[in-house]
């Protein structure tokens, strides 16, 4: 029989308005390289870039800040797009054949992308009146006439179609068939073969009325429209692959399929050119691969440049991906690390200049794109300021750190301006830079830190829209790896052919996969820092303005603790590197701790005022003072039956086939159970009472959902004694005097609370005395479902989160209440738990799992500053579950206050990849090199707000379709917003982005709960995808059905407010 508790009669209205001021979501911007990308655009009017993709997304960037995102309904891929110079409209052509117009339109003074026409190429009729097969009416270029009001679209078939852009409608009458081409060339030349395919279609600069034609087959034509006639054949033989056009079109430039370029003069008299002037293969004698692009850009210094990709002898370096850069005598064979998708020039395009003059190469890759500098001697690449390629080693944790002080932020920027060859300052040289960026400039800075599978840590400026690189940490140096790294074509001598000059900074090769980085802290008022790898090993950093060469301090620490019958299965420890070693100004290691046995590291933690730093992986956990450079603590976790934490991540087959086993045999026996209960009830009395509810009961009335029953969890599940969370806090624990204190929280639900005994600093000092800290185990708490812990805060006598270390010493953040009761928050996968300290008694709790049939993946505790009061704000908890719903609870009552549905349930990277701030926003990966940036806060969002100055045509139509999608979710979100609003959620501009003044509150730094800085995050697939993410997705229909029932009955009989 079903039971009702009734809470409250209605729902407070000042409440739920309060909540609408507080809480909002919203899809932001995409932080990153493109994902796929597969066409490339430039408009040099308004130095405007696009990129195209093959899920059909289009991205438009300007200068940093100035973005436009769109996305086709269809997903097919992007093939070609082409600007018309200085309308802000882009056409594009898909796969499917199919023609797309967006324009980029201003509402209230902010711009933004919209689809506004679309176009099909009809099938042609036959002889018989059958249509034609879609594969001769296929496009396979298209060129937009100098006018911009005609596109010409050339077919598989070799016919060219002529469009009008405005409408998107086709100009019947003006059909150029590859037969009245014939007509023109001699007898000898047709022979019976087909023209083939059109492969390039090229505009004359000064006479938009000249079409430049290309076939596959090698013919070139010069195609006069307004006259309807051929003005000048070149009868090629070689298969084409593509043309250029030289500026005083008195030259032609032709690339072919077997390596080679020719060059054709431009011959007045009627008679066909049979031979090129210059035919040459730059690569050969040997066979060579094609030559897919070629581009000639003339200079008023003398000479040219010829620029073109492929073209490389297929037997020695065929599987090279090159763009090479020709002028004069000098030739540079680009080297990248991914295939080619496009190129262009950035030059002169006025038709009255007379040189090209070009000022920057730009190539788009698979993976990067890369900017030369062809004005500089030595062509250098340009640091881009955004589109950083995140994935240069592949991510694999992640964190945030907020409100990055002043001091700080200009040292980070210093160190990586002596990285680059170029300092960063050298942005100017960008040449997109169209549009302008309406944001105000942040007034506080937030840093993103990326770990990697090299042993790198990139520092990312994600205080706006544009995620700009700053600084590059490496910790390879410190060790021995397996394959030392020596870059042999950095090094190539002078005489080597090719000459190879590796350009790029996507490398997806690790040296050594021990190398990988699992858990980052950076405590920003001290500029310490710890990153802990795959190998156990916990490096201790801290920033030097200066490079230096000393050695570093090796510590090791045995989480065993001794313990018999545990052999330890897998990767070997690295190597430290003896002696002193060169360090460059940044980030210089100083102490090195390592675990014992090597496995990864699961947990970390840093409290730079007490100088402690606290590290766990599968084993335990362990405690260290590296001012003293001596191990405080070691406790083993290991359970007797924990043979699967011994054996390291190479060697789970076994084990992880015989875990879910296990896993099933649990599901078959809750079913049979459930099964068994379901027959002894009365389900027709349980229809009727139910029915009885819904028609008795008021819908303003809000009462408790039925709980979901939950199975505990067997104490001697595989890999119970992971350690999950680490914690310190100034709080109390053993008595009515407070201290300082570390908590553990560990896979199998157990939380251990360790009392530290700290030597005071003296007054005015920074450091403590050397006197040793003691820890003595205070309190140990066993969760009842055995759930794994996510995550542990403790809650001063107001109910706010601690400060971070240092805050309150410092006057940065408001002092916590050490007189009123503390309590301790212990999130687990299944429910959140309030207990009072120092007693440990339950106080308040919210079982999320028995509620809403989910699980914990990721909690933080952020700040929800109101849009209406600037005084005002809330500290809540934020939670992401494994079906990617964001809930916030209140704290420390934990009320639900709202829920979104953020990321995609089969989406388990990217839900594992999700990193929340301390005030209100998010990021979580929608592909291996984009970050989705997301917003909870109603006032807090960082989004895109910028302008183009756009001249249209007057006798441009504007008839538009139905808006189109504004966000490209690369993961196939079905969340989608449409085109960007304006400033309709807050008064002003000065109410929107991350530079909103914090009010009081929001200055006690709630920090995520995961770390010792605001957010991280563990995406090593091997540790995070644990049989309860595979579980999640192995109920039977029956029990989904069930599920789905609960959950419509919990909306049915609940008040929960969903803000959109």
């Amino acid at each position: 029989m079903m039971k009702f508790r009734f809470r409250r009669q209605g729902a407070d209205p000042q409440r739920e308005k309060l909540k609408q001021e507080l809480f909002a979501f919203n899809k932001t911007v995409e932080h990153g390289f493109p994902n796929q990308p597969s066409a490339l655009a430039f408009d040099p009017e308004l130095r405007i870039m696009a990129i195209g993709t093959r899920s059909g997304a289009v991205k438009i960037y300007g200068a940093p800040g100035v973005e436009f995102t769109g996305l086709h309904r269809d997903a097919a891929t992007v093939t070609q797009m082409h600007f018309l110079p200085g309308q802000g409209r882009l056409l594009t052509l898909l796969d499917d054949s199919s023609l797309h117009l967006w324009e980029i339109v201003h509402h209230n003074g902010c711009a933004h992308l919209e689809e506004a026409l679309s176009f099909q190429l009809p099938s042609r009729p036959g002889f018989d009146g059958a249509s034609t097969p879609s594969s001769l009416t296929r496009v396979t270029v298209v060129l937009l006439l100098a006018a911009g009001d005609i596109a010409a679209l050339g077919t598989e078939g070799g016919s060219i179609y002529f469009l009008d852009v405005t409408t998107l409608a086709l100009l019947e009458r003006q059909t150029l068939s590859p037969d009245e081409i014939l007509r023109s060339v001699p007898d000898d030349y047709r022979c019976g073969k087909a023209l083939g395919p059109v492969e390039s279609l090229q505009g004359h600069l000064r006479d938009p009325t000249k079409i430049l034609i290309g076939y596959s087959r090698g013919l070139l034509v010069i195609w006069n429209q307004a006259a309807q006639c051929v003005d000048h054949v070149f009868l090629g033989n070689q298969q084409l692959e593509s043309l250029c056009w030289g500026r005083n079109s008195g030259t032609i430039i032709s690339s072919h399929s077997d390596g080679s370029y020719a060059i054709w003069p431009m011959n007045t008299g009627s008679s066909p050119t049979l031979q090129p002037s210059v035919a040459t293969v730059p690569y050969g004698p040997f066979p060579c691969k094609a030559i897919n692009k070629i581009l000639w850009r003339n200079c008023e210094s003398g000479g040219h440049f010829i620029i073109f990709s492929g073209g490389m002898p297929r037997a020695s370096y065929g599987d090279r991906h090159c763009v090479s850069v020709l002028r004069a005598e000098t030739l540079v064979t680009l080297d990248f690390t991914s295939r080619i998708i496009d190129f262009f020039t950035v030059h002169s395009t006025r038709p009255e200049d007379e040189f090209d003059d070009p000022q920057a190469l730009a190539v788009l890759l698979e993976e990067e794109l890369v900017v030369l500098d062809l004005q500089t001697p030595g062509w250098p690449s340009v640091p881009a300021p955004y589109l950083a390629p995140l994935h240069s080693s592949a991510i694999t944790c992640s964190a945030h750190v907020a409100n990055v002080p002043a001091k700080l932020w200009a040292r980070i920027v210093s160190a990586g301006e002596q990285q680059s060859p170029q300092p960063i300052s050298s942005a100017s040289n960008w040449p997109i830079t169209g549009g302008r960026n309406l944001a105000q400039e942040p007034s506080q800075r937030g840093l993103l830190l990326t770990g990697h599978e090299d042993g790198t840590v990139r520092f990312w400026d994600a205080s706006g829209v544009a995620l700009r690189p700053l600084y590059k940490l490496s910790t390879a140096g410190l060790f021995q790896t397996d394959c030392e790294h020596a870059d042999s074509l950095a090094q190539a001598a002078e005489d080597d052919w090719p000459p190879f000059r590796k350009v790029g900074c996507f490398d997806p090769y690790s040296d050594d996969p021990r190398l990988g980085v699992q858990k980052v802290a950076l405590c920003k008022y001290t500029a310490q820092m710890v990153v802990a790898g795959t190998a156990g090993q916990v490096l201790v950093l801290e920033l030097n303005d200066v490079p230096t060469e000393q050695a570093v301090s090796v510590a090791s620490v045995d989480l065993l603790q001794d313990r018999e019958g545990f052999t330890w299965k897998g990767h070997e420890r690295l190597s430290p590197r003896a002696g002193p070693l060169p360090w460059p100004a940044g980030f210089q290691p100083r102490v090195l701790v390592q675990c014992l046995p090597p496995a990864a590291v699961t947990a970390v933690t840093l409290h730079a005022e007490w100088s402690l730093v606290a590290f766990g992986t599968s084993h335990g956990f362990g405690l260290f003072d590296y001012q003293r450079k001596s191990p405080v603590l070691a406790r083993c976790t290991l359970h007797p039956n924990d043979s699967l934490a011994m054996e390291g991540p190479l060697s789970r087959v076994k084990s992880l086939k015989k875990s879910l086993r296990q896993s099933f045999r649990r599901i078959r026996k809750s079913r049979v159970s459930g099964k068994k209960r379901i027959a002894n009830a009365n389900s027709k009395l349980q229809e009727a009472n139910a029915q009885l509810a819904e028609q008795a009961c008021p819908h303003d009335i809000e009462m408790t959902p039925v709980q979901r029953r939950i199975e505990p969890r067997s104490a001697d599940d595989s890999l119970s004694g992971v350690v999950r969370c680490l914690y310190f806090a100034d709080t109390f624990l053993r008595d009515a005097h407070h201290g300082p204190t570390m908590w553990a929280g560990t896979n199998s639900g157990s939380v251990f609370a360790y009392a530290l005994e700290v030597p005071a600093a003296v007054a005015g000092g920074e450091k403590r005395p050397e006197r040793a800290v003691e820890a003595v185990l205070g309190k140990e708490v066993q969760l009842m479902h055995r759930a794994p812990v996510v995550a542990i805060a403790v809650l001063d006598g107001r109910g706010r989160p601690l400060p971070e270390p240092y805050e309150a010493s410092r006057d940065l953040a408001q002092a916590p209440d050490m007189q009123g009761g503390h309590a301790v928050l212990i999130a687990s996968e299944e429910q959140f738990k309030v207990f009072t300290l120092p007693k440990v008694s339950a106080k308040t709790k919210f079982k999320l799992t028995a509620h809403e049939g989910c699980r914990v993946r990721k909690v933080a505790l952020a700040t929800f500053a109101s849009v209406a009061c600037e005084d005002y704000a809330e500290t809540c908890l934020a939670c992401l579950t494994n079906l990617g719903d964001v809930h916030v609870f209140s704290v420390p009552g934990l009320r639900p206050q709202v829920h979104y549905s953020c990321i995609r349930k089969e989406d388990i990277s990217g839900i594992a990849s999700c990193v929340f701030t301390r005030h209100g926003q998010g990021f979580y990966l929608i592909s291996p090199s984009e970050f989705e940036r997301f917003s909870l806060s109603a006032r807090n969002i960082t989004e895109p707000l910028c302008s183009l100055d756009i001249s249209w045509p007057r006798d441009a139509t504007r008839a538009r379709v139905q808006e189109s999608p504004k966000l490209s979710q690369a993961n196939g979100n079905p969340s989608i917003i449409l085109a960007p609003q304006n400033c309709d959620r807050s008064p002003d501009l000065t109410h929107k982005g991350a530079d909103t003044p914090e009010p009081p509150e929001a200055t006690l730094s709630p920090m995520s709960i995961d770390s010792a800085t605001s957010a991280d995050t563990t995406l090593d697939t091997t540790g995070d995808v644990t049989v309860e993410d595979v579980k999640d997705f192995l109920g039977s229909s029956e029990e989904s059905e069930r599920n789905l029932r609960n959950l419509t009955e919990d909306e049915a009989h609940t008040c929960t407010i969903l803000i959109k």
